[in-house]
C-alpha cells in the first residue's frame, strides 16, 4: 500500500510503499478514505512531541470502512487515542486520557498517512450519516478536544478562542449553538482568518495582541504560544478559566499574580475518552456543524503540514488517499 512516514525528526514525509498492515486480537483493518492533518502531527514532525520508535506513519484523525472485522462494511472514525490499559487507576477513574501506559494513533501505532490502517475497535467509532468522509475527519480530533476544553468551561457566555484554525471553526458554531458568544483571536493582521471567524458567528474578531471589547468569561488557547496565557488571563473576567488545548506549547512566561487573582484559573486538557466522542459526534450532527476543508492527495502531506504550518488555509486539512 502507499503510505507517507516519518523517519527522523526535521525530515519532511516520505512517500513509500509498505505491506498491508495485519490486523491483531480486538483489532479492525480499515481502508481508509480520509484523514485529517493536525497540528499535532507538526509537533511530531519538529520533534515536540516524541516519536518512540521511527519509521511512523502518522495521522489520528482518521475515516475509513472496516475491511476485516467483526464490523466489515461500516464506517468509521479512528481518533488520537488508539489503547488504554483499562486497568490504571486513571482507567478505572473514567480517565482513560491520563492512562500512563497510553498509545497514540500516528504515534505509538501506525496512523492514516496511508491507503489502510489497523486500530483497536473499541477506539473505533460509528459516525453519523450527515457527514462526508472529508468533512467528518476533522471531527475526530479537532472537534472532540475543543468539545472536551469546552465542557472546562462551564457554562461561560463570553467565551474567547486564541487561535482559529481546525478545532476553533468546529467549537465555534457548537458555542453559538449552546447561546455563547464567541470572541476570535487569530495571529495578528490574519484578517482572512478574521473574516472567516465572524462568517461563522462570532461576535468579534482581532489579533491575539488585542483586547476583546468586554471580558471573557473563559477562553480556550489552540495556538501552541505560552505567550498567549498572561495575554487571555488580561482579557478575563473574575473567575475565568483558561483552558490550554494543546499537547505541546512554548514556555508560559512570568506574569504578575494579579492577573490569576479573583479566582482565575489555568488548566490544560489532554488527550480524549471514549466518553467524549459518545457525547461529541450526536452534538456535531445536530448543530450541524460544517467543517471547512482544504482537501490533498495522499502524497501532498507535506505540503498540507508545510500549509498549515504557514496558515495558508481556513478550517482543516483532509489527506485523501
Amino acid at each position: 500500500m502507499r503510505a507517507m512516514r516519518f523517519e527522523g525528526v526535521g525530515r519532511p514525509l516520505r512517500a513509500t510503499e509498505i505491506p498491508v498492515p495485519e490486523p491483531g486480537p480486538g483489532q479492525l483493518l480499515l481502508r481508509v478514505h480520509a484523514c485529517g492533518v493536525c497540528r499535532t502531527d507538526l509537533h511530531l514532525l519538529d520533534g515536540e512531541v516524541a516519536i518512540a520508535d521511527p519509521p511512523r506513519v502518522l495521522g489520528h484523525q482518521i475515516v475509513g470502512t472496516v475491511e476485516r472485522g467483526p464490523r466489515a462494511g461500516s464506517r468509521v472514525g479512528v481518533p488520537w487515542l488508539g489503547w488504554t490499559c483499562g486497568e490504571c487507576e486513571f482507567c478505572l477513574r473514567g480517565l482513560e486520557n491520563l492512562c500512563p501506559k497510553a498509545r497514540f494513533t500516528g504515534c505509538d501505532i501506525d496512523g492514516g498517512f496511508a491507503e489502510y490502517a489497523v486500530a483497536d475497535e473499541r477506539y473505533c467509532f460509528p459516525l453519523p450519516d450527515g457527514f462526508t468522509d472529508t468533512q467528518a475527519a476533522p471531527l475526530l480530533c479537532a472537534g472532540l478536544i475543543g468539545f472536551r476544553a469546552l465542557r472546562m468551561c462551564g457554562d461561560a457566555p463570553r467565551l474567547g478562542l486564541y487561535g482559529f484554525g481546525s478545532a476553533a471553526h468546529i467549537l465555534t458554531q457548537v458555542a453559538i449553538a449552546q447561546g455563547r458568544r464567541v470572541f476570535a483571536f487569530t495571529r495578528p493582521g490574519d484578517t482572512v482568518a478574521q473574516d472567516f471567524a465572524r462568517e461563522l458567528g462570532a461576535v468579534w474578531a482581532g489579533g491575539s495582541d488585542e483586547q476583546p471589547p468586554e471580558e471573557l468569561d473563559a477562553a480556550i488557547i489552540f495556538a501552541p504560544i505560552g505567550d498567549l496565557v498572561p495575554a487571555a488571563l488580561r482579557a478575563s473576567a473574575r473567575g475565568a478559566v483558561v483552558v490550554c488545548g494543546g499537547i505541546h506549547m512554548s514556555d508560559i512566561p512570568a506574569f504578575p499574580y494579579e492577573l490569576l487573582w479573583e479566582e482565575r484559573s489555568v488548566r490544560s486538557v489532554a488527550n480524549l475518552t471514549r466518553q467524549d466522542a459518545r457525547e461529541f459526534l450526536p452534538v456535531a450532527a445536530e448543530v450541524p456543524v460544517h467543517t471547512s476543508i482544504t482537501t490533498y492527495p495522499l502524497e501532498r502531506a507535506q505540503d498540507a503540514l508545510d500549509d498549515l504550518r504557514a496558515g495558508r488555509f481556513s478550517g482543516a486539512a483532509v489527506l485523501v488517499p
